[in-house]
């Protein structure tokens, strides 16, 4: 296991919580934004990036490990969950999907080509944060996302053993940010751990951050 990076903190929070970062996806590829878009499946470079996450955890934690599955509703978060839970030996059946954990809404761009907005583009990642700089129109903001996932933190505190969390680019760094005590950066309204590639685990345990498998795809760009 890699370990990049901490913050320590106080948290009642029982067992550790593996958060996941889903692999490459249709719309990655083809530059479209993506968002809370429900149905944007894997490329065969996401689904290798799945298959790599599987083995990770399979190596770490053994078959059948007491996991509690948690995944966001988009499609591409099931189907890296489902390849996942094939090394774990796991039943993908007994997940929970919960709505809290899609990611950012983009509104009016969702599905969007790039090149389709053209100059409404420009400057719109801030390149130090690696996030947005305003909200895409009808969309949502960060403080949005932080008070949707610790609402989800709230309801998983006593959940027994550990949790596999299978999400999205944005939306994991809120909640890895809120769970290792992060600064709220005010520009955003809430706080953002740091990016981390496509196909990424992160391990959180006491409020303390390791990293447990680097992906191999993209970090953070115009499209989520």
């Amino acid at each position: 296991m890699d370990s990049t990076r901490a913050h320590s903190g106080n948290s009642p929070r029982q067992g550790r919580d593996f958060i996941a970062r889903h692999g490459e996806t249709v719309y990655n590829l083809a530059k479209r934004m993506q968002g809370d878009h429900p149905h944007t499946p894997l490329t065969r470079a996401g689904f290798a990036q799945a298959d790599a996450m599987g083995a990770a955890l399979r190596e770490l934690l053994g078959a059948k490990p007491k996991l509690t599955l948690w995944v966001s509703s988009a499609g591409r978060a099931l189907q890296t969950l489902a390849l996942i839970c094939e090394h774990l030996e796991l039943d993908w059946h007994a997940a929970n999907r919960d709505d809290r954990l899609v990611e950012i809404g983009m509104g009016e761009w969702s599905g969007r080509y790039y090149h389709e907005l053209g100059d409404a583009l420009s400057g719109f990642l801030d390149e130090e944060h690696k996030l947005y700089r305003h909200a895409a129109p009808g969309g949502e903001w960060y403080d949005s996302i932080a008070a949707r996932v610790s609402s989800w933190l709230a309801d998983t505190d006593d959940d027994p053993g550990d949790r596999l969390v299978i999400m999205h680019g944005m939306s994991s760094r809120v909640l890895r940010g809120v769970m290792t005590h992060a600064p709220v950066l005010e520009q955003f309204g809430s706080p953002a751990a740091p990016d981390l590639p496509q196909g990424s685990i992160a391990l959180i345990e006491g409020g303390v951050e390791t990293v447990a498998h680097w992906g191999s795809g993209k970090l953070a760009n115009a499209a989520v």
